[in-house]
């Protein structure tokens, strides 16, 4: 599924988007892109309002601070304890895809 153009995002950015009902995101740190799914696992929270470490690769919900690695999704402290589940990206023709299970 293609999601947007690979120039819309810059390092350090997130975009949202729901497909057949599951929310998910797409994100770029250090000239990576990485897409799984936005909503916290420990409380309902959409990590796109949340903070990005670029440095550490990590999303933080800011509802109870869990952060999680964009590349696997494992939450890094608690109160989060369950993984986000984590979707491939390929860069084709300048657009993003993320293929969906």
């Amino acid at each position: 599924m293609r999601v947007c153009g690979e120039k819309s995002l810059s390092n350090g950015e997130m975009i949202e988007f729901d497909h057949a009902g599951t929310k998910i995101m797409v994100a770029k740190a250090a000239g990576q892109f990485y897409a799984l799914d936005r909503i916290c696992t420990h409380a309902y929270a959409d990590l796109t309002t949340g903070f990005m470490n670029e440095d550490a690769c990590t999303v933080t919900c800011p509802l109870h601070l869990s952060a999680f690695k964009l590349s696997d999704g494992m939450p890094q402290n608690p109160p989060a304890t369950a993984a986000l589940k984590t979707y491939k990206v390929k860069i084709q023709d300048e657009g993003i895809y993320i293929k969906l299970d």
